[in-house]
C-alpha cells in the first residue's frame, strides 16, 4: 500500500508539473511542512512541501464518489466550482462549466445500471507553499452495463479545491482489476 501512495503521488505531481523541466535540471532538495529534507534525484515540478489538509474536503469527495454509485451526480452539485477541469484517465481533457460538466458525467454514468465503489484509502493534504487544498482517493469501481456485463477497474483520483471548498481541477488514473482475458 505504501508502494502504491508513492506511485500515486509521484504521478499526481508529475501530472500537475506547470513548468517544463530543463533536461539538465539539477536534482532538487525540499524541505516538507515537517522539516522533512527530500533529497530527488529529480527537479520536483509542483511542490514537495505538502502537509495534512482539511479533512471535508475528503469528506465532500466520498460524498461525490457515493453520488456515482447513486447515479445522482447533481445531489452535490454545489461541491463543484463554476469551472472545472478534468483529466481523464484514458488522456481526455474537459474544462468546461460545472453544469456542463455534471451532465457530461451523468450521461456517462447513465451507461451503467449500477456502480459500485469500495474505497481503499483518502488522504487530505494541503501543498504548503502553493497554499492550495487537494484529496486524493483511490479504490476500486465495479460497474454493470445494461447488458448485465460488469468490469472492474482500480482508480486514483487527485482532487484541488479552490479557496472555497469547490473542486475545480481532478486527475484520474485508472487500471484493470483484472488481467484480460486471453
Amino acid at each position: 500500500m505504501k508502494t502504491t501512495l508513492a506511485l500515486a503521488v509521484m504521478a499526481f505531481l508529475f501530472s500537475c508539473n506547470q513548468k517544463e523541466a530543463s533536461k539538465e535540471a539539477a536534482p532538487a532538495s525540499a524541505k516538507d511542512a515537517m522539516g522533512v529534507v527530500i533529497q530527488s534525484p529529480y527537479p520536483i515540478g509542483y511542490s514537495a512541501n505538502f502537509a495534512m489538509g482539511d479533512p471535508k474536503n475528503a469528506e465532500n469527495l466520498l460524498l461525490l464518489w457515493k453520488d456515482w454509485d447513486d447515479g445522482n451526480l447533481s445531489a452535490h452539485s454545489n461541491f463543484f466550482a463554476d469551472s472545472v477541469t478534468m483529466v481523464f484517465a484514458d488522456g481526455n481533457v474537459m474544462h468546461t462549466t460545472r453544469d456542463s460538466a455534471l451532465a457530461n458525467a451523468q450521461r456517462e454514468r447513465n451507461r451503467f445500471v449500477s456502480a459500485v465503489s469500495t474505497v481503499n484509502a483518502i488522504l487530505p493534504v494541503k501543498s504548503v507553499d502553493k497554499n492550495e487544498n487537494w484529496a486524493l482517493i483511490w479504490g476500486k469501481e465495479v460497474d454493470t452495463d445494461k447488458k448485465g456485463k460488469k468490469d472492474s477497474t482500480y482508480i486514483q483520483e487527485t482532487w484541488r479545491f479552490n479557496k472555497d471548498g469547490k473542486a475545480d481541477l481532478f486527475y484520474q488514473f485508472k487500471a484493470a482489476a483484472a488481467p484480460p482475458k486471453k
